[in-house]
């Protein structure tokens, strides 16, 4: 018996002391999470850096510049309602890539399902009549099956022929930029009838007022669209549901191992499609809330690389629904800040380099810390460390 007892191993404590994290691990996260921080306070010092240097070349000021951003995006109460406007679509755009990623599907065809998402938005508000109220939803539930279908046949090709979701998302972008562009310039469809003696536009007519998302505030002063409150509610409810439903835990084993996932029972190819069919969903619900909230018209270009920047925030934030609502609004004071910076009489192919090198800046330190804890990149770009490794393994 006593033979018995000295070979029974030791169980592991249970309770509330079991689930105190050890001081090592307390200092490891907190030196973790300083890393963390100095990569991007580095990565934005550098781009700004880069930025002065480029402005300075090219004959600006690049105090001026900074300064003209700021004043854009969060000087006064105006500027703080137009970055908050710019960031409500990023954020729809980048909760609905967030969905997809989890399924294990990476999504970039955001751009083009967020257009043809305003194009059905705007026949809806054009052409369907009555109480205002029921316009817009019907506007904004146009918008998301727009979005929707159009990711939808992404998912087609991809379930029953194999084809790449990331080529047939992208490749359907430039199809979608043309319809937009036929159909503005029809009038018999989406297009402005021309006035008499006038050239002819390639715009939609402006939604009706009724149609148009309320604002809260009012112009000189803080002002902004409601659909921020909506959209950050959305947000928290997306995080409940891919982090405590079944529905999420289901997409998270698709995403992670999609063999293991139909062994456990979970149909990869409608689970999978429900997933791209939500995030062309929230991708187009992102061009109705743009055209209803802000720009009130279509017209070719409608977009603004609103997709893709939507994407880029999921990146930044890592597919956190919560993480994104702050990445959002960053991104979209860059957007505000920068057109503000256009209006001051700097070249517009400047803006868009100072905006790309701060995008790179947020984009650069999660994925150096991926980079750096890639086990197949640190085995085949740093031999020594197998060197070490197989040095450890002769000496034990």
């Amino acid at each position: 018996m006593s033979a018995v007892t000295d070979a029974t191993p030791e169980l592991e404590p249970v309770g509330p002391s079991a689930s105190k994290p050890e001081p090592g691990a307390r200092a490891a996260a907190s030196a973790q999470a300083l890393r963390t921080v100095g990569l991007y306070v580095a990565a934005l010092a550098v781009a700004l850096g880069l930025s002065a240097l480029i402005v300075g070349a090219t004959g600006g000021s690049p105090w001026e510049t900074l300064k003209a951003l700021y004043e854009g995006s969060l000087s006064n109460g105006a500027a703080w309602g137009q970055s908050i406007d710019q960031a409500v679509p990023l954020l729809l755009v980048a909760l609905g890539t967030a969905v997809a990623i989890r399924a294990g599907l990476f999504n970039i065809g955001q751009e083009g399902q967020l257009a043809i998402g305003a194009t059905v938005a705007t026949a809806m508000s054009l052409y369907v009549f009555g109480p205002g109220w029921l316009v817009l939803l019907l506007t904004l539930v146009g918008a998301v099956v727009g979005g929707a279908l159009w990711a939808g046949i992404a998912a087609l090709m991809h379930f029953t022929r194999g084809v790449s979701v990331v080529i047939s998302t992208l490749l359907m972008v430039f199809i979608a930029q043309q319809v937009v562009a036929y159909a503005v310039t029809d009038p018999d469809l989406l297009g402005e009838r021309a006035r008499p003696g006038a050239a002819a536009l390639a715009q939609s007519p402006q939604i009706p007022v009724d149609a148009r998302i309320p604002r809260l505030g009012e112009y000189p002063g803080f002002n902004v669209t409601s659909a921020a409150l909506a959209a950050v509610i959305v947000a928290a409810l997306l995080y409940l549901a891919l982090n405590r439903t079944v529905w999420g835990f289901k997409l998270r084993m698709l995403g992670l191992n999609p063999l293991a996932a139909r062994r456990s029972g979970v149909r990869a190819a409608v689970a999978g499609s429900v997933a791209l069919l939500i995030s062309g969903g929230f991708a187009g619900l992102a061009g109705g809330v743009a055209l209803a909230s802000t720009s009130y018209r279509l017209q070719p270009g409608f977009s603004n690389n609103i997709g893709f920047q939507g994407l880029l925030v999921a990146l930044v934030a890592r597919n956190n629904p919560i993480a994104a609502i702050p990445v959002a609004f960053f991104f979209g004071a860059l957007r505000a800040g920068g057109g503000f910076l256009t209006a001051t009489g700097v070249p517009r192919y400047l803006v868009d380099v100072v905006t790309a090198l701060l995008v790179l800046a947020c984009v650069f330190p999660p994925a150096w810390q991926a980079f750096r804890s890639s086990r197949v990149v640190n085995e085949k770009i740093f031999p020594f460390r197998l060197l070490d490794k197989f040095t450890t393994s002769k000496a034990s």
